[in-house]
């Protein structure tokens, strides 16, 4: 696999850094992860580093040389990450108090796969347009799903972090179901905590990464979101990875 990334995570504003992210290869395969530990509830950071180390634990244990099945991979892991984070706030003594969002991604065979719960986000761009997004588990999201709110509204929205679904708490959360892409050379694959998408329009995402490599780009969009947050900025995290391989033939179409 011919690929280029770079992550970096950051405090902001804030006193502590609740944010953990990784990526992690095998022979044949690549996984991305990255959690928001949720700062409403006490252990956040420890969700999520319990979260995003399940997932890594799982994928280097299953992909000899690569996973199976990525998508079902993606889901049984999301299950066993919610267990993990509700096992380590018992051992804590915070009971089921600690949540955590998740977003991972498994890159196999010139394919993206992807799942996610709550408000951490997973863009493919492609040629300076976003080809496909996750779209957040929150209240906010649902309004402009239903018409009711314009996109550009989401950021500054007061209700916009609170989630309808995380992982952590008595009763398990229903994840969204893994969805895929075929990639092609020159996409990007972004996954970022809302500390780095909420002060930035897509726009400003897009023309960061056209024509340059993830390792220049992340930074300095880091760095706008930072700013342009000011002293209200959130943690600021994020995986960029840039795809270097011509697109697979897809066996499902007509030669």
């Amino acid at each position: 696999m011919k690929f280029s990334i770079f992550q970096d995570s950051r405090k902001g504003a804030r006193r502590y850094n609740q944010d953990r992210l990784g990526h992690w290869r095998a022979p044949q395969a690549l996984l991305l992860a990255l959690a928001d530990g949720m700062g409403g509830y006490a252990g956040g950071e420890l969700a999520a580093a319990a979260a995003v180390e399940h997932v890594a634990g799982a994928f280097r244990a299953q992909a000899t040389p690569q996973l199976a099945d990525p998508e079902l991979f993606l889901s049984r892991t999301m299950q066993g990450a919610h267990a993990a984070v509700v096992r380590e706030g018992s051992a804590a003594g915070l009971g089921a108090g600690p949540r955590t969002t998740l977003v991972s991604c498994v890159v196999q065979g010139g394919y993206a796969h992807w799942s996610y719960i709550g408000d951490s986000r997973l863009y493919l761009m492609r040629e300076g347009r976003i080809i496909a997004r996750t779209k957040d588990h929150t209240q906010v999201q649902r309004l402009v799903d239903a018409g009711r709110m314009r996109e550009e509204a989401v950021a500054s929205h007061p209700d916009r972090g609170k989630l309808l679904r995380a992982l952590g708490g008595a009763a398990a959360p229903a994840p969204e179901p893994a969805a895929g892409a075929r990639l092609a050379r020159g996409d990007i694959l972004l996954l970022c905590s809302d500390g780095l998408w909420g002060p930035l329009t897509p726009r400003l995402i897009l023309t960061a990464f056209i024509g340059r490599d993830p390792a220049r780009a992340l930074p300095e969009l880091m760095a706008l979101a930072e700013a342009r947050a000011g002293g209200d900025c959130d943690n600021v995290s994020a995986i960029a990875m840039q795809w270097h391989e011509e697109a697979v033939l897809d066996l499902f179409c007509a030669a």
